[in-house]
């Protein structure tokens, strides 16, 4: 008996009717349904996820989908999503055509993507460090201050740049489409494994996005600034889990041993998708 996971984000389906109507089919199928329900910022506990899952079907959007790969980051669950967003990269099915997409899920009539994910580590003045994931990005922004700030990036132990920027994104394929675009970042198959640095805003004219390979290792390193005074900053990791740091301390970011494996029912290419957004736009 095949035991279903669904992930609902509270205040994409406040009924739960999209909630109730995966849950009723797939229960009339012979399967097994569990649910969480997820207000935005809130942390799930491993403990909560069953340990016997097939499959987690996310409703939501695309921001949703990336809280529910963080979620199960350690626990190598496959994720499909129900978009309740505007048209996403990563929501497949459409609530229209959700019978048929469960039919397929239960037959077992689909394909897997495992996408890149990124590790990072900060190391604190004091010498502790803390370490968290990301399958878009982990962007180095302004704390609360207008001014630019100063970041100086290393790759494999050597001096890359020292950018005057709103911050610096760091961006896999999969995270291409997302803050890395809006910042002039290039789009990226998702599939693709490599590690992509692009500064917000840099005060600078030459400023371009670098692409590194997924074996780089990237430091970003918080100096004081111009006047040599101390700097805030903050770590986010896809948006959502946020890092305060200050001059003197570090940030090592590689390509994370963890994958998010995403289901792929409808054989709909990524460049189909790339050219309706385009299109609507």
């Amino acid at each position: 008996m095949k035991h279903f996971l669904i992930y609902t984000n509270h205040h994409k389906d406040p009924e739960m009717e999209i909630t109730g109507r995966i849950s009723t089919y797939l229960e009339g199928k012979g399967c097994r349904c569990s649910s969480l329900t997820k207000e935005n910022g809130s942390v799930l506990e491993e403990t909560a996820i069953p340990k016997d899952v097939y499959c987690m079907i996310v409703i939501g959007g695309d921001g949703t989908m990336l809280q529910a790969a963080w979620d199960t980051k350690r626990l190598d669950i496959p994720l499909i999503g129900v978009n309740r967003g505007t048209l996403g990269y990563m929501t497949e099915i459409e609530p229209g055509d959700l019978e048929e997409a469960l039919d397929k899920l239960v037959a077992g009539d689909f394909t897997t993507e495992k996408r890149m994910m990124l590790h990072g580590s900060i190391k604190w003045n004091s010498g502790d460090v803390q370490e968290d994931w990301a399958l878009n990005d982990i962007v180095i922004s302004r704390k609360g201050s207008l001014q630019i700030h100063k970041l100086k990036v290393y790759v494999n132990g050597q001096f890359l740049n020292e950018y005057n920027a709103d911050g610096v994104i760091v961006s896999t394929p999969t995270g291409s489409t997302g803050y890395s675009l809006s910042a002039g970042g290039p789009i990226v198959e998702p599939k693709a494994r490599l590690i992509m640095l692009t500064p917000i805003c840099p005060h600078t004219l030459n400023a371009r996005s670098i692409i590194l390979s997924p074996e780089d290792e990237i430091v970003i390193e918080v100096p004081a600034d111009r006047n040599g005074e101390a700097q805030a900053v903050e770590a986010s990791f896809d948006g959502a889990h946020m890092v305060s740091m200050k001059t003197g301390e570090k940030i090592k970011i590689v390509a994370s041993e963890k994958t998010t494996e995403i289901i792929q029912i409808n054989k709909v290419s990524f460049l189909e998708v790339l050219h309706k957004k385009m299109s609507d736009h």
